[in-house]
């Protein structure tokens, strides 16, 4: 069986694929009442470069890991692209979407670990 972990990690390595940025890893495992156990939160400069991201997510976990999200929500705007992965779920935000969101903020009880952007 494959940890959660280790899924989280599969996912921050497709986003990093395709150069998705401020990514932040959200865990919510110690919270009673958390809908998951982890978040998996970053953003795209674009809607071309949201889609990329998300589907990147999608492929390389599938390749990596062989496991494919339960669903997937907001290919259609690209503004915010949401994959549920059972105990994890990734959001793939537009900046501003995000910001106006801003998710990681209502969960700031939980631990959360920013991963440095790539170059």
């Amino acid at each position: 069986m494959i940890e959660n972990e280790q899924i989280v990690n599969e996912i921050v390595e497709g986003i990093q694929d395709r150069k998705g940025k401020e990514v932040v890893v959200v865990n919510l495992t110690k919270l009673k009442e958390a809908p998951c156990s982890y978040f998996v939160i970053c953003e795209g400069d674009s809607n071309v470069h949201v889609n990329s991201v998300a589907i990147s997510v999608k492929d390389w976990v599938r390749d990596h890991i062989d496991i494919k999200p339960y669903a997937t929500d907001g290919f259609e705007n690209c503004e915010w692209i949401a994959m549920d992965y059972g105990q994890i779920i990734v959001h793939v935000f537009q900046r501003q979407t995000r910001a106006f969101y801003d998710i990681e903020h209502l969960w700031a009880d939980a631990e959360i670990k920013r991963i440095e952007n790539l170059l």
